[in-house]
């Protein structure tokens, strides 16, 4: 007898933002037998909210980038969840490792060029994303900035590029495609999650008691958590073998992966049976996942003066050679600091790259001392007493190892892209066996959480389809 949506057994590997949006939109559906597998002890993936200064942090996804066009907005727009952080970049300072404050004005007109002049979606370009940035810096500096030190101007690059390192969430533009595929939601994109955090979409999406923190709401008892999966095996004709590292066997006639591309490129070789297609497997080498990590700090008093949110750092040449001399080297790629909405006593900073993978390897008691010696190097005022520190370790996750997606030189050479992981694997009369969800395989939103949660549904809407025939 053939499977129904009532009798099909559907096993979603992965409890992120994908996975939970499959399953509660299979649930929605009218699907029954649905399973919700992830290896870690929690739900959320790479959003993770926890408690620390006032209230709460994000140390993963953060805010709901845009309006027109966000999947997450639509859902949660009328719920009054969200907040408007505000003219946030034209209250931050720019400020030299000699303690000099750059012009307020100055300092707006090199964000404008920078946000302005990288490339956005259009097919044709060639070279790198630094190939196109480079040039129409230093063309738009000339126009709009004529009596601008070529000193600063070189310093202002440098965060520049770290400042589109940590929006695209790359390791170096010179790795980056000059063509997107993100589509831009239109709106603010900085809209906050008041004091609950992203952890707060959740619980709507569950529709979950939010007075209970283990209440998975139409999730509950579609939930397994702490169990990892070894081998996912197609290598029969109907059952889809799922076997755990715990020797435990599940059987599915659909299975949707919703892991980072990060435990992909690690793990694929060994984890299917057979062989991924090679569409795929060149989908999984040419795309890529940078490292951006985030520090929050704790301060005994509100950290910055009342005129400015935040600085970003401009180091003298002079400086940056003596600091990649010292222990200190990773501090190179910290773009900068600001203050937290709804957290007044908070910094948060932003590290990208390499140097971002080295302070993984650090102890916490290192990295704060690192982050007080680069206060104290460019600021002209003494911090308030610290209380404490968070910072992100993303690419040492070994279920992440990274961030997030990005559209690199070698996709575009491989002429490869989220179409060929988003692809399923089919039998011979196309039912979907092993399909793929989450950020990476998203054609219009990669990157983001609500391109998360689109590719759930979209896979969820292609068994509604598969069942439909």
């Amino acid at each position: 007898m053939g499977k129904t949506k009532e009798t099909a057994r559907i096993v979603i590997i992965g409890a992120g933002a994908s996975g939970l949006a499959a399953g509660t939109r299979l649930l929605e559906l009218g699907f029954k037998d649905v399973q919700i597998i992830d290896a870690k002890d929690r739900i959320g993936g790479r959003i993770h909210t926890v408690e620390f200064g006032d209230n709460v942090v994000d140390l993963g996804g953060q805010w709901c980038h845009g309006e027109k066009g966000n999947v997450i907005y639509e859902l949660v727009k009328d719920l009054n969840v969200l907040d408007r952080t505000g003219d946030f970049f034209s209250s931050t300072i720019y400020v030299r490792s000699n303690k000099e404050i750059l012009p307020q004005e100055t300092g707006t007109v090199l964000r404008g060029i920078a946000a302005k002049y990288a490339p956005e979606g259009t097919e044709g370009l060639k070279g790198s994303l630094d190939d196109h940035v480079t040039p129409k810096y230093w063309s738009e500096v000339a126009k709009q900035l004529p009596s601008l030190d070529s000193s600063v101007a070189k310093e202002a690059l440098r965060t520049i590029k770290l400042m589109l390192c940590s929006w695209k969430t790359c390791n170096n533009l010179a790795d980056v495609s000059p063509i997107s595929y993100a589509v831009p939601s239109e709106g603010d994109n900085l809209l906050n999650w008041r004091d609950k955090g992203f952890a707060s979409f959740f619980t709507i999406l569950m529709k979950a008691d939010p007075n209970k923190p283990d209440d998975f709401g139409v999730l509950n008892g579609h939930v397994t958590l702490n169990k990892c999966i070894a081998e996912i095996n197609l290598s029969g004709s109907d059952d889809v073998t799922i076997r755990c590292e715990n020797g435990e066997i599940i059987k599915a006639d659909h299975v949707i992966y919703t892991g980072s591309l990060g435990y992909l490129k690690e793990h694929h070789r060994t984890l299917f049976v057979p062989a991924l297609p090679e569409a795929k497997v060149r989908a999984i080498d040419g795309l890529k996942l940078g490292t951006l990590d985030k520090f929050y700090l704790e301060f005994a008093a509100p950290p910055t003066p009342n005129e400015y949110v935040g600085f970003d750092f401009l180091w003298l040449d002079k400086d940056l050679e003596e600091l990649r001399k010292t222990e200190y080297f990773w501090l190179e790629s910290i773009r900068g600091f600001h203050r937290v909405t709804h957290q007044p006593r908070l910094l948060e900073g932003w590290i990208i790259g390499e140097h971002a993978q080295h302070m993984e390897t650090l102890s916490e008691e290192k990295v704060q001392e690192g982050l007080l010696w680069l206060f104290n190097k460019f600021l002209n005022y003494k911090l308030p007493q610290l209380k404490g520190i968070k910072r992100t370790q993303f690419y040492m996750s070994p279920y992440f190892r990274g961030s997030v997606s990005y559209r690199s030189i070698l996709a575009d050479k491989l002429q490869t892209g989220p179409w060929d992981l988003e692809a399923p694997v089919t039998s011979a009369n196309g039912r979907p066996r092993l399909q793929f969800a989450g950020e990476a395989s998203s054609k219009t939103h990669n990157s983001s959480v609500n391109g998360a949660v689109e590719t759930g549904w979209r896979e969820a809407d292609r068994l509604k389809q598969y069942y439909l025939k």
